[in-house]
């Protein structure tokens, strides 16, 4: 187990990084203190999305030193608290379904 502030440096690292990723100019710092779903107003396409979760995976594994399977569960944990809506691909226009 890590220590609560080897923790937070993850977060911190991994709300950064996943900004970066969307390339959006947001920061740990600009969301401390926020208490509505500010992870709900942004949004990242699914590739963006991939190359985030690949690249936290690894980072989690590395930090925390704890096998893939665990990373991977940790990153969905983290993803399900933390991580932006994924834009979904617009749907064909159903105009003569007739």
């Amino acid at each position: 187990m890590i220590n609560p502030e080897k923790a937070q440096q993850i977060v911190k690292h991994l709300i950064d990084k996943m900004f970066e990723y969307a390339n959006l100019d947001v920061k740990y710092e600009d969301l401390l203190g926020r208490k509505d779903d500010w992870y709900a107003q942004y949004t990242m396409t699914q590739e963006q999305h991939n190359a985030w979760r690949e690249y936290s995976v690894k980072y989690i594994k590395k930090e925390k030193k704890v096998p893939m399977k665990y990373a991977e569960q940790a990153f969905a944990w983290f993803n399900l608290s933390y991580g932006l809506k994924v834009e979904q691909p617009e749907s064909p226009e159903l105009d003569n379904i007739n």
